[in-house]
């Protein structure tokens, strides 16, 4: 059996859909459409989630860890390969299926700051095939954010990526280790510290790294917490106050909706366009002549 080297696997399939230049931070993610064949994927530096798409199952033989296992995977079926760990995967009928890679340092970091895990001591559970919901559910928004472009912007996709990451730890690492989850949400004075920034910063791109620095928090924590405080996701608050900005630009100023997107954080005309009627029901162009 000749067995394609990993770069011979890289070149020969390429992804419908990919991440790769979104600016996506500690993840990548692909969607993968081949036809039947064979497999090698090693990657030293990311731990790898495969979630299958298939409309019908795809008979697989794995080979990962010194174990083999044939099975056939079915939609939202899941397999997860450690960082370091090679992979051989033969699969006989066309596959359909989402690769999520995060990387290994961003995992240690998790471990250390959320779940107090000494990152020397980290080590991740192989998966042949499994089910869970909550990683499934995970990588369908992932997708959709492929899909659309990435319209729910950095803060969107870190906010995915942490969830998903102490998901990863606290369900498949050796040592699963205890989450304390703090009740009460911010103090007034870490809530508003927060608003302002948001506010003063609106026409960038914030990532939820920034805001948890701010407050000297892990990123998980501190989502939790805000959520907590009022009631949505901080990316659903800078999302909402952006449209609120633009709403307030649209009736006050004579400004060009191109410039009103920009000026509100948003990458076009479009996304303004899609985001604005969601929440308002009309296009900027009808709510600004309403």
């Amino acid at each position: 059996m000749s067995i394609p080297t990993v770069q011979q696997t890289e070149a020969i399939y390429a992804p419908i859909l990919s991440s790769q230049n979104r600016g996506w931070e500690n993840i990548l993610v692909k969607q993968h459409q081949h036809p039947a064949g064979e497999a090698l994927c090693l990657f030293d530096d990311e731990h790898t989630i495969c979630m299958s798409l298939a409309p019908r199952p795809v008979r697989f033989m794995h080979i990962k860890g010194g174990k083999t296992y044939t099975s056939l995977y079915g939609k939202g079926d899941i397999s997860i390969t450690p960082a370091k760990i090679p992979l051989f995967a033969r699969w006989d009928s066309e596959d359909l299926f989402l690769e999520i890679r995060l990387a290994s340092s961003f995992i240690q970091t998790i471990a250390q700051e959320t779940l107090n895990i000494n990152p020397d001591h980290l080590e991740l559970i192989p998966r042949f095939r499994a089910r869970d919901p909550q990683i499934e559910a995970i990588a369908l928004m992932l997708l959709g954010e492929l899909q659309q472009e990435s319209l729910g912007g950095k803060l969107y996709i870190d906010s995915l990526t942490n969830v998903l990451a102490v998901h990863l730890l606290r369900q498949y690492a050796v040592t699963r280790p205890h989450l304390t989850i703090y009740e009460g949400g911010l103090t007034q004075h870490q809530l508003l510290r927060v608003l302002d920034y948001i506010n003063d910063h609106l026409n960038q791109d914030i990532k939820l790294a920034d805001l948890a620095t701010l407050l000297g928090m892990s990123q998980f924590h501190f989502s939790h917490q805000f959520k907590q405080s009022i009631g949505i996701a901080p990316y659903q608050y800078l999302l909402q106050q952006r449209i609120e900005r633009a709403k307030q630009l649209l009736k006050q100023t004579d400004q060009s909706i191109m410039d009103i997107a920009f000026s509100c954080g948003f990458n076009s005309h479009s996304h303004l366009s899609k985001q604005f009627r969601q929440f308002t029901g009309m296009t900027p162009k009808a709510y600004r002549t309403h």
